[in-house]
């Protein structure tokens, strides 16, 4: 069985889905045409409100890629974030142990300790990032992403685990300035989380089938070619599972939307001495099967 993954692009000033096959990526409206499967969506946003039925049909393609479709140059493509728009970026923070350790939070969460982000946060693998004005203390977080493939309606716990089409790279970039001297009434999660383009995501959207096990994955995330944070996903407090059936407890979940699930530790805050993104930096996160995400910060 061929593996495939997914991925939005800028081809000639268009957003366009690009299919990766067993290393060879294509475009995914000729492989459509070729396949004589022009019904498909040719954006991700619109394949996962009916994901069940379209993931059969890009099953086939991938098995008998066209031979006369030829293979586009990753170096070649600008990418965009998988999804260009979702209806909530939800991030679960305080995930992993060891991370928990290293910001010196003496008490273990009782639930996925979550936080909700705008859009403009989204920004794209080789995208460049601004620092922005105000903030000093600049920081990472390599993440599994998840990407919802049905509607969850508030409640309907039950449904939630089977609501994941697939998995992508997130790096959950924070501004730490104000988490030693916050106010009494908490972290302001606005201000550490949510300027404009401080959630890179992708590049490729990978389809859970075709990930073995979600939480015996390795993740890790370097700093100009430094290992700044090697760990596992089997070392969340909360698993996959257990973070969409909580979610779906509380809110309805959307088709296209994505979920960060938490860093471990390495991250600067943690350093000693602190470390933090300087200008220049290049940030690349890496999990296993589903590839790299790598960002300058200027």
């Amino acid at each position: 069985m061929n593996n495939y993954s997914l991925a939005t692009v800028q081809i000639d000033g268009n957003e366009k889905l690009v299919i990766r096959i067993e290393g060879n990526i294509y475009a995914l409206d000729e492989l459509t045409r070729a396949a004589s499967k022009e019904s498909i969506p040719l954006t991700l946003d619109k394949m996962l409100h009916s994901w069940g039925e379209i993931r059969e049909h890009l099953s086939e393609i991938a098995q008998t890629p066209p031979s006369d479709c030829t293979p586009l140059d990753m170096a070649s493509l600008t990418f965009c974030s998988p999804v260009l728009h979702p209806t909530n970026l939800i991030c679960i923070g305080t995930n992993y142990q060891d991370h928990l350790d290293e910001m010196k939070m003496a008490t273990k969460p009782e639930y996925p300790y979550g936080f909700l982000r705008p859009r403009g946060c989204l920004a794209a693998h080789g995208e460049t990032i601004p620092l922005p004005k105000g903030p000093e203390f600049i920081d990472w977080e390599a993440e599994l992403g998840i990407v919802v493939g049905k509607k969850v309606v508030a409640g309907q716990i039950d449904e939630a685990k089977d609501a994941i089409a697939g998995y992508t790279i997130i790096n959950d970039v924070s501004a730490r300035d104000w988490i030693v001297d916050r106010p009494a009434v908490g972290i302001d999660w606005v201000m550490q989380k949510a300027w404009d383009k401080f959630q890179p995501t992708g590049p490729w959207f990978v389809p859970r089938e075709q990930i073995g096990d979600v939480q015996n994955l390795d993740i890790r995330l370097s700093v100009n070619g430094q290992v700044k944070q090697d760990s596992n996903t089997g070392q969340m407090i909360f698993g996959v599972s257990e973070i969409m059936t909580h979610l779906a407890g509380i809110m309805t979940l959307e088709p296209g939307d994505i979920i960060a699930t938490g860093t471990p530790a390495g991250v600067g805050f943690g350093q000693d001495p602190q470390q933090r993104i300087q200008s220049g930096d290049v940030v690349a996160v890496e999990i296993e099967g589903l590839g790299v995400l790598e960002n300058r910060f200027v």
